[in-house]
């Protein structure tokens, strides 16, 4: 959970992957297909093997029942970036101002 400036809550699940499967549990998916109204994200590292570098995902609250059925590739992020990650632009569309 994070607070921002203003004092709006926003949720972020936090997930990490080394392949396409994502393993959101049937209550998260409910939870987040709950409150997909709200600020609540998806936040995947994937890491292939120690030897690439990390990417990050950022998908919306909509997209739980997707990513959990079809996994990483079935659905298109909000944002996607190699590591280094740009932590600025991901933490903007999280926390707007």
């Amino acid at each position: 959970m994070i607070c921002d400036e203003s004092g709006a809550f926003h949720l972020v699940e936090l997930k990490y992957l080394t392949g396409n499967a994502v393993t959101l549990q049937p209550s998260q998916v409910a939870w987040l297909a709950r409150h997909d109204h709200a600020s609540c994200w998806i936040l995947i590292k994937r890491q292939r093997s120690a030897l690439e570098p990390s990417e990050c995902f950022l998908y919306r609250a909509k997209d739980a029942v997707d990513l959990k059925m079809d996994g990483l590739a079935a659905v298109e992020p909000v944002f996607h970036c190699d590591q280094p990650f740009d932590w600025e632009k991901l933490f903007g569309l999280i926390c707007p101002t």
